[in-house]
């Protein structure tokens, strides 16, 4: 629910609009009209783990590892790791969800504008 929040919260203060979430591959699932899609999972066989996705044919991923190289754990070019329990980089998250809710709007802007 922590992430879900930030999401919204990430969207109001980028006043992106509307976001619509839903459900894709059974995961939840967020989306601003000019964005790329932000998912949230936690896998049985990762049970100390949260993972947030994000579209793998994007810079996103790339990105953050640039910009928050040794505050976060990475999957490949899709996701960003997070620890199940302990204290989140909320503000380091957030700006990562807020790039990818404007992926289209920033997508042409060097580390997407970060």
């Amino acid at each position: 629910m922590r992430i879900r929040n930030l999401i919204f919260e990430a969207a109001e203060d980028s006043e992106l609009g509307e976001i619509t979430e839903t459900l894709k591959w059974g995961e939840p699932s967020y989306l601003a009209r000019e964005g790329s899609t932000v998912r949230i999972d936690w896998k049985q066989k990762c049970p100390h783990q949260l993972f947030v996705y994000f579209h793998c044919k994007t810079r996103l991923v790339d990105t953050f590892r640039e910009v928050y190289r040794g505050v976060f754990n990475f999957e490949g070019n899709r996701a960003i790791v997070l620890p199940i329990s302990g204290e989140l980089p909320l503000k380091e998250l957030k700006h990562c969800i807020s790039m990818s809710l404007q992926y289209h709007e920033i997508k042409h802007l060097p580390l997407l504008g970060a």
